[in-house]
This record gives structure tokens, sequence and C-alpha cells, in this order.
């Protein structure tokens, strides 16, 4: 059966030794941005709340301005550099994805069936 196998892409944007994004932190924010808090943006999917936390002050750290904003009582809101972070970084992993498919169909062939 060629063809069988896939190519899966994890883009990463690093600052220093720090994962400043990737697809956890992009889908944490996505849905922090959906629910309105962090802890039912980690419930939808399906993460800690605990690693959620951890991912929004690492995201925090690494840029200028913070990406999540919290508030007592109030819940999380993402900023709009968050959403701009985040539209740019889907729109990069799409265009990896597209060029690694195009690049690698000939490895996807040699590959055994599943």
């Amino acid at each position: 059966m060629a063809g069988a196998g896939r190519i899966e892409l994890r883009l990463r944007i690093r600052l220093g030794d720090a994962i400043a994004m990737g697809p956890g932190k992009a889908d944490l924010l996505g849905a922090i941005d959906a629910h309105g808090s962090i802890s039912a943006a980690a419930r939808a999917i399906g993460m800690s709340y605990r690693r959620a936390w951890l991912l929004v002050e690492e995201m925090n750290a690494c840029f200028a301005a913070p990406l999540v904003e919290t508030r007592p009582g109030a819940g999380a809101q993402v900023s709009a550099g968050a959403r701009a972070v985040l539209a740019a970084y889907r729109r990069a992993e799409a265009a990896a994805v597209e060029a690694a498919e195009r690049e690698l169909a000939a490895v996807g062939e040699l590959l055994k069936p599943e």
C-alpha cells in the first residue's frame, strides 16, 4: 500500500532554551481565547491546570508583552498580540506541512504499509 505514511511536523519557536511557541501552547492559547479561563481551556484540551499555567508563564516570559492576562475572579484573556502570534504560527505551520509534503512525498512511498 503505497503512501501509507504521513508527514507530521512539530514547529517550535525558541527563545534561548525556552519554547516560546509550539503546538501545545498554540492549542492552549486558542482554548483560552475560546473559554476565557486557563482552567476551562486546560480541561477542553485535556491538559492539567498546572501544566497550562506553566505554559502560560513561559509564553508570557518569552514575549515583550504578556500573551495571556489573568484577573482574579474574572478568568483570563489573550491579548491582541497573542492573536497575532497565534495566527502567524498557524500560517507558518501550514506552510511547513505543505512544503514538507511536496519535498518528502517520495519518502512516504518508501515506508512499509501499516
